[in-house]
Order: structure tokens, then C-alpha cells, then sequence
């Protein structure tokens, strides 16, 4: 279906970049009943509304012209949340009015206002702005709004959220009364149903719904994962799925600078998006992307909302996002302008009802499982390498030289070899992740789900009753004889076998089959690994690790470093955690606990007075030795309290 009534500059633009098919909300847009009208038009993220405002307002500022006459004061204002967004909007509309001669300025935060001012000064068909930034040039009289005949709010719902009503209220009092006024919001809550009504004059309503699940070209995934596997699981899915172009979200600037340090030092090639970078840092980011200098963009959520990038495959939503309209609008990122898309949502065990409920409030119908594995990864970087475009390209006479010249020294398996280790080297190492499926997270359905895949008994063994105890150790197959060692965290800081697991393998270098037994105690884990990759583990990790200070190290180094003998003199004092309490339970002569004996002294020293209680006073200070028998985590003794300085007095003193 072709677009209707397009003035031909617009309608050659729109054929030069293949736009032959209109979206729902632009056909909308540009029915008859909606021509010369104020619009109040809801539709979703990537939808296309940038080029559905941008074709509804051409006949308004071109009448029936080909050609917009020479540039002077603004005909059109588009008002929008972000810079980004803004920047964005300024591209697009310079590309579909490129054949009407069409001037468009941009004026937003964070750019030079100057330079700005020379612009606007030598004259603008179209100015894109952000609401701060336009409030300012037009205080300062440097934006003359006189003959605008067309104001569009874009992403209307933002801007209230984000604090810009007066601003917009601001901004539509001082354009004229005459102008069309175009309001684009993904919902129409309240504040946009109310600002609709006082700055437009019968506004045609045009509701675009959604397809029902979210995007129809977006597939939707939850994955669950532990909580300390965030990272790793990130890595994963982006050496599975591979995208040209893939957005992590999180929900702090803190969470970004860890994830985009913890992906570079992986082999990625990312970069950052978040409020604390300048306007310049941000656009550099965004144009690495759309060069594909770098893949991986990790971002707060001042990037869900109109930023569009090409080859967007994948959105992987790091942090559980807060309400469902922003899960709508971090996935919209993805799945536009008729390509698929992937979007990933990882989940902790904690975190599982929130995400249930997202998901059904968003009305999309997500697909729960794992974590892609190492396994899954190599085959199908196997699968990759041999579709690369690389081994269809012709071959030149200076590749069979040197083709020849291999071949001559070595065999096609070892030159096959090399390529194949060539080929994974600029690869990042995937990451052993657990599922913790068993965890208490889990729905009942899900757990259900999995009694019945499971194989049935065959034998007539009885069955062992279930214990309630916590269970302090894990058992992983191993073929042969192991070595002990002990790393320093216990239950005390939440450590369990199945997050231990991946760790010991990466820090040693091993795989799981050669780790045996994990025991996890108070406060240090012992676990068993293969006398055959013993002393080599033991050489690894001995180096210091960058992703986590967890000491490890052989158990009779341990026991010989802490014995009993020596415990006590290198202790640091805070470590509180490995000092024995009740062996000083019983060490008072009364044979008082330690809250008893306290408590009797101190109504013992409350009932005696006089001569009594000053030479008992005074004997304790004379004898160091009874005083030092002391328990030296006891409550300090009742010392008297010594009166404040009376600071008035010794400042009229100074100055007498």
C-alpha cells in the first residue's frame, strides 16, 4: 500500500530508502479526517511515529509547494524528552525533506548555545530541541516562534514523567494560538489527557494498539540465573546469540560501569550510555555503534526511549526494569522497521514473581529457561566458522602462494588446526553458569514440570526420607585420588557449592570433572581436586584474581599458616567471626555467664557507698594484673564521666 497524499519531495525521500509499506499509525496520521487537524495520537515505540509527524505537518508548512521558499523564521517546532532522542528526530526529518529544501536545526542540552544561536540566526525551516534548551532560547529571544504553524510533542509521557510540564506548557503559551498542535505519547495518562485539552482545539484521536504480546517481530526470554552469575550470564548470551548490534540495561550508572569494564576485559568491544557522560561522549558512543566500531552498548534507561540503531538484534535486560512500560520501551529498541529481534531478561531466584508479573502486565508471553551453556556456544561457534564468508571469498594468486607454501612445510590438519584456534582466539571464553532451578524461586508448576520429565524408578530400591538439614557439602564425580584445598568463604557469607563450582574451574583453569567433594563451612570452604591437576591448579591460584579476592590455597598450607599455637598472636582484632566466646562463659568466680556476671557487678556497685566503694574504686586501678585477666571484648569498666568544658567560660576567659 503506497502512502497517501505525500508531497513528491517526501514521497521520492521515502522511495529512495525503501519505504514502500506505511506502518498503522502513519496511515493513520494521514487519513482525510485527520488532515488539518490537532492530533493526540498513542502508539507504541518503533512504530514509526517519527516519519508519521513528519508527513502529517508536510502540508501544513508546504501548502501545496514543492519547495520551501529561503530559510528565516521556524514554520515547525519538534519538542522532544532526550538528546538523543532529539538528535535522532534532527536526522530523520533532514533526510525526508531533503528534496523540499528544507532547513532543520537542532537545539539541545549539553551542546554549545552558540553555535545554536548563529543557526537559528541565519534562518530554520524545522527546529528539534529539548524542552530546557528551546525554554532558554526563547527567554533570551534568540527563537522567533511568530510564524510557527505546527508544534509536535514527541514522547509526551516522558516529558511529564520527567519533570517538563512546565516547560511544554511554557513552549506552547508563546507559539501561536493558529498552530497545529501534534502530541505523541506511547500512554495517555492523566497529565497528557489534560495538557490535550487546554493547548489543542478538537483533536482528532488516533489510538494505534500494540500487537498483543508486545512486539510481534520481538522474541521475549527469561532466563533464570543465579544472583552473582549477572555477569557471566550477560557474556553468554551475547557469544550465543551473536548479534551485529546488542543493548545490556541496567539500572544504575554504577551496574554500567561495572558490566562494561567486566565485557571489555572479556574481549568486547563496548561501550557506555548513561546520564554522567557529557553530550559529546554520548553521541561518540551511539556513532561507534552505528559504525560498528563496537557491538555491545551497556545503558541506564536514558537510552530506552528513542534511540535507533542499526542492526539491533538483541536487548538484555541485566537489571529487572522497574514497570512494565519501560520493558516495552528498553525492548523496542529491538525488532524495528520489520526485523526481528531478540529480547533476553535475566532473572535471580529472588527476583522471579516480579518478573512474572511484569511480563503478564506487559501482556507478553516469554519463553523461561537457562542459561546457555559453554557446550551450546562452541558448536555453535563450530556451525559459524563454517559459514564464515571468509572461506566463500575468491582467492587471489598471492593467498595460493602462501597457501603453497604452508602446505609444503605443514599438513592440512595442522593448518586446519591453526585456523580453527586462530578463529576462537578473538572469540570470548564463555562462562560456566549453574541453573538454579532447584532454588526456592522456582514456581510450583515449574517444579512439577520437572517430576514428570524426570525417568522413572526401574529398580525397587527404597526411597531415603528427605532431611530438613542444610546439606554442607557437594559431590561432583572424580576418577581418581584428589588434593584438599581451602578457599576463604563460608556460609557466613552466603557461599553454596553450585556459585563455587564455575569459580574454582575458572580460577584453576580445570574442568568440573576434576573437583570432587565441597564442603562449606562457617567461614572457609574445603573442596577436593584431582591429584592429576593438582600442582597446576595450585600454581594458578596462587596469582591474585581480578574479579574477586577469594584466597585459595592448599589445606595443609592453611593448617600450618593458621594453627592453634599461632592463631591468636597474627589474628587482626576485627576478625571478631573466628574468636571463641564460650570459652570465657564460665571464667568468673561466680560462675555467672557473662550477661549475669555484668549485671550483678553492676548492682553490686550500685548498692555500696561511701569509703567502700572509693577504695574499691581505688584498688582496682592499682591492680593491672586482676584487670588484665579481664576478657578483652568485656563492656569497659563504669569510669566517671567527665563533665563537658564549658565553652562560654573559657572564651571570656581568652578574651580577659
Amino acid at each position: 500500500m503506497p502512502f497517501p497524499t505525500t508531497p513528491p519531495p517526501l514521497a521520492r525521500a521515502l522511495a529512495e530508502r525503501s519505504y514502500d509499506q506505511p506502518t498503522p499509525v502513519q496511515i493513520a496520521v494521514l487519513a482525510d479526517e485527520a488532515v488539518d487537524h490537532d492530533l493526540l495520537v498513542s502508539a507504541q515505540t518503533g512504530s514509526g511515529k517519527t516519519v508519521a509527524y513528519g508527513l502529517a505537518i508536510a502540508k501544513t508548512l508546504l501548502d501545496d509547494a514543492d519547495r520551501f521558499d529561503r530559510a528565516a523564521t521556524p514554520l515547525a517546532l519538534i519538542v522532544a524528552p532526550t538528546r538523543e532522542l532529539a538528535l535522532q528526530v534532527h536526522r530523520e526529518l533532514a533526510w525526508l525533506y531533503q528534496h523540499a529544501n528544507a532547513r532543520v536545526v537542532s537545539c539541545v542540552g549539553g551542546m554549545d548555545p552558540r553555535r545554536e544561536q548563529r543557526e537559528l540566526a541565519e534562518g530554520a525551516h524545522i527546529v528539534v530541541g529539548t524542552p530546557g534548551r528551546l525554554c532558554d532560547h526563547l527567554r533570551r529571544g534568540r527563537l522567533d516562534v511568530s510564524d510557527v504553524k505546527a508544534v509536535v510533542l514527541d514522547e509526551a509521557d516522558e516529558m511529564l514523567d520527567l519533570g517538563f510540564r512546565e516547560d511544554m506548557e511554557f513552549i506552547l503559551k508563546t507559539t501561536p494560538e493558529t498552530r497545529r498542535t501534534l502530541l505523541f505519547s506511547a500512554t495517555l495518562p492523566r497529565g497528557i489527557v489534560a495538557l490535550a485539552k487546554q493547548f489543542q482545539q478538537k483533536a482528532f484521536r488516533v489510538e494505534v494498539a500494540g500487537d498483543e504480546g508486545g512486539h510481534a517481530d520481538i522474541e521475549y526470554r527469561a532466563i533464570r540465573i543465579a544472583a552473582s552469575d549477572v555477569d557471566h550470564a550477560v557474556v553468554n548470551v551475547l557469544r550465543f546469540f551473536e548479534a551485529p548490534s546488542a543493548l545490556v540495561f541496567c539500572n544504575t550508572r554504577n551496574a554500567v560501569r561495572h558490566l562494561q569494564a567486566t565485557l571489555l576485559e572479556r574481549g568486547f568491544s563496548v561501550v557506555a550510555l548513561s546520564g554522567e557522560l557529557t553530550q559529546n561522549e554520548r553521541t561518540l558512543a551511539l556513532q561507534a555503534l552505528r559504525d560498528a566500531r563496537a557491538r555491545v552498548c551497556v545503558a541506564t534507561d536514558v537510552a530506552a526511549r528513542g534511540i535507533d540503531l542499526p542492526n539491533l538484534e538483541l536487548v538484555i535486560h541485566a537489571d529487572i526494569p522497574n514497570d512494565p512500560e519501560v520493558m516495552q520501551h528498553r525492548s523496542g529498541r529491538t525488532g524495528r522497521a520489520g526485523r526481528k529481534g531478540v529480547s533476553v531478561l535475566l532473572v535471580p531466584p529472588a527476583r522471579r514473581r516480579r518478573a512474572e508479573l511484569l511480563l503478564n502486565l506487559a501482556g507478553i508471553d516469554a519463553v523461561w529457561g537457562t542459561a546457555p551453556q559453554p557446550e551450546e556456544i562452541r558448536h555453535l561457534d563450530q556451525e559459524r566458522m563454517l559459514r564464515d564468508p571468509l572461506l566463500k571469498e575468491e582467492t587471489t594468486s598471492d593467498d595460493l602462494v602462501l597457501a603453497q607454501a604452508l602446505l609444503a612445510q605443514r599438513s592440512p590438519e595442522q593448518i586446519a588446526a591453526a585456523l580453527a584456534r586462530l578463529y576462537r582466539a578473538r572469540l570470548p571464553s564463555p562462562e560456566d553458569i549453574l541453573d538454579p532451578g532447584q532454588s526456592s524461586g522456582r514456581s510450583r508448576d515449574d517444579r512439577s514440570r520437572d517430576k514428570s520429565l524426570r525417568s522413572p524408578r526401574n529398580d525397587d530400591r527404597p526411597v531415603e526420607p528427605r532431611s530438613n538439614k542444610r546439606k554442607p557439602s557437594a559431590r561432583h564425580e572424580m576418577t581418581e585420588g584428589g588434593v584438599w584445598f581451602r578457599a576463604a568463604i563460608g556460609r557466613r557469607k552466603n557461599a553454596e557449592a553450585r556459585w563455587l563450582l564455575p569459580m574454582i574451574c575458572r580460577r584453576g583453569g580445570i574442568e568440573k570433572q576434576d573437583v570432587g567433594t565441597i564442603r562449606v563451612l562457617d567461614t572457609t570452604t574445603e573442596f577436593e581436586v584431582s591429584q592429576q591437576v593438582a600442582a597446576s591448579f595450585a600454581a594458578k591460584v596462587r596469582r591474585p584474581d581480578k574479579e574477586d579476592n577469594i584466597r585459595i590455597e592448599p589445606l595443609a598450607d592453611a593448617a600450618r599458616d593458621h594453627a592453634p599455637s599461632e592463631r591468636r598472636s597474627h589474628r587482626p582484632r576485627h576478625e571478631a567471626e573466628d574468636f571463641d566466646r564460650s570459652a570465657h562463659r564460665n571464667d568468673y568466680s561466680d560462675g555467672a555467664t557473662e550477661q549475669e556476671h555484668y549485671g550483678k557487678r553492676r548492682e553490686d556497685s550500685g548498692a555500696r557507698s561511701g569509703k567502700a566503694a572509693a577504695f574499691e574504686k581505688k584498688d582496682k586501678h592499682r591492680n593491672k594484673a586482676a584487670r588484665a585477666e579481664e576478657p578483652r571484648w568485656a563492656p569497659a569498666s563504669h569510669a566517671k564521666k567527665r563533665k563537658p568544658k564549658d565553652k562560654k567560660k573559657n572564651k571570656d576567659k581568652r578574651r580577659g
